[in-house]
């Protein structure tokens, strides 16, 4: 029999052992945590795997991605209606407010996406062991990837406290707006172990098929924001003063603090955390060499993509701020309108990840491809909305009418890039499913830094475009960066498990 992932780590080689010589039974601390939590969120039964189908290596594939999908995307899109709330109630305050929000989250944002690549790490590696049907390798890997998320957590909230200063000054000018993005953001801080441990925890459940805990986590979460915003601003008359702006940055501690709670009840209610030890949370540094490997480039793409946005930014401001705001309503229509699709790709991780590690190839290509059959479907769908109705999405967020028409112009051209989006997306996961993340890195890197800056100079400064210059820009960098994919992809494959095509190919 192959060693396989807990060999190849060495994640549990002597905890147990270790323990024992002391002569007596070592009981978790976050046992000790999760039986707290499980007095404040109601638990029925004995522990269970809260998936409705926690082996993702057999069953209708339909099926799967109707579990894990659906869920996934309503997460997400609570999860987006939470930071529009949170804009909401900053306009109430006042236009500094607002612009005090937007800068004060961009710099927390960088903090944040160690969460995710977090989560996207131990969704992969999870799955990877439990396809082997090593139930130690899982549990220990769920283990060792919460102790690093406490401990990521710990030196960012440091490193942020004395860096988030200077990250806001890179990106403001003085004055009361500047102020307010630090305020916000030095309170927002203490939200960040509910955000990375939250994320950490999700990855484990994706692992298991479960993607509705975090989708009714983040539904619960977006209507207690909408209760907990004014109180926290505007207190309670004649006892309680409010907060004022930070007041927007204590609601989301709170509400993402509950967010955490239930998510690792969650987790530690899963069958494999049932006999979890206190020494499997001892730091091992193969293991946390290998939750770095794999979460290192999802990371550090989300970073990019966070500095594609001043890139484009930068290029808009040309063109007044008729084309920047255009650009950012734009944005959030798409966003929208994405969220099947990363719901959708998001799935294939887990179901690619468990199939790759049981070795069952043609049953991962399967996967592969029965995404791209639904994504096509999405897109057919998606496409005549962002020709056809892009002016009309615009109206609800401006009646500016040079808004309007410089958004639908932007929108036309994504209608073109949405199953070009589809694919990447799917290809990503499929590269972290084969434990081969560092690829999404580099393409990342091409097609939302290199890739969009070079080609909307070609458009702008060589062939003299306006504002179109900077969509065609964008929209090249993505198609070349979808072949780059592609090519990435069936070379991996082939080195990995014998290519793309399916065994009836």
């Amino acid at each position: 029999m192959p060693i396989g992932l807990a060999g190849k780590l060495r994640c549990l080689h002597d905890k147990n052992d270790m323990a024992k010589a002391f002569g007596f039974r070592l009981h978790s601390v976050y046992r000790r945590i999760v039986e707290t939590t499980r007095s404040i969120v109601p638990q029925t039964g004995a522990p269970v795997a809260f998936a409705p189908n926690d082996d993702l290596t057999t069953g209708p594939m339909l099926t799967h991605y109707r579990n894990l999908a659906i869920p996934a995307a309503l997460g997400m899109l609570f999860s987006t209606l939470y930071n529009v709330v949170d804009v909401y109630f900053a306009g109430q305050l006042s236009t500094e407010a607002q612009a005090g929000l937007a800068i004060g989250y961009q710099a927390f944002f960088i903090m944040m996406a160690v969460g995710f690549g977090l989560g996207s790490a131990l969704s992969a590696l999870v799955s990877n062991a439990k396809g082997e049907k090593n139930t130690k390798a899982s549990r220990g890997l769920a283990a060792q990837g919460l102790s690093f998320g406490f401990i990521a957590t710990v030196l960012l909230m440091i490193g942020g406290w004395f860096a988030g200063p200077h990250l806001i000054a890179l990106v403001s000018e003085p004055g009361g707006y500047r102020d307010a993005a630090l305020g916000y953001f030095r309170l927002l801080i203490l939200a960040l172990p509910g955000f990375l441990l939250a994320f950490g925890g999700n990855g484990i459940l994706q692992a298991h098929g479960d993607t509705r805990s975090m989708q009714r986590a983040m539904m619960v979460a977006f209507f207690a924001n909408i209760g907990l915003n004014p109180l926290m601003m505007f207190g309670i008359p004649g006892i309680w003063g409010g907060m004022g702006f930070n007041g927007i940055a204590a609601a989301t501690v709170m509400s993402q603090t509950a967010v955490m709670i239930f998510i690792l009840s969650r987790v530690f209610n899963l069958n494999m955390m049932d006999r979890i030890k206190r020494a499997e949370f001892i730091p091992d540094a193969a293991c946390f060499k290998a939750i770095v490997e794999q979460m290192l480039p999802a990371t550090t793409a989300l970073v990019v993509m966070f500095v594609s946005g001043f890139v484009v930014q930068f290029a808009l401001k040309n063109f007044g701020e008729d084309a920047i705001a255009a650009y950012g309503v734009a944005l959030r229509i798409e966003q929208i309108l994405l969220l099947p699709v990363l719901g959708m790709t998001g799935a294939l991780l887990p179901i690619a990840g468990q199939n790759f590690g049981a070795r069952d190839y043609d049953r991962v290509r399967d996967a592969v491809f029965f995404c791209w059959k639904l994504g096509f479907v999405l897109s057919v769908i998606a496409m005549p909305l962002l020709w056809f109705g892009g002016s009309w999405a615009m109206r609800p967020f401006t009646s500016d009418p040079d808004v309007i028409a410089i958004g639908a112009s932007y929108l036309l051209v994504d209608g073109f890039l949405f199953p070009i989006y589809m694919m990447l997306f799917s290809i990503n996961s499929l590269l972290q499913a084969m434990k081969r993340p560092i690829y999404t890195l580099w393409i990342s890197v091409y097609r939302q830094g290199f890739g969009v800056a070079f080609f909307i100079w070609v458009f702008i400064s060589l062939l003299n475009f306006d504002v179109w210059g900077v969509w065609l820009g964008i929209a090249t960098a993505v198609s070349t960066g979808w072949i780059m994919a592609l090519i990435v992809a069936i070379r991996v494959s082939q080195s990995t498990m014998g290519g793309l095509r399916t065994s009836a190919a």
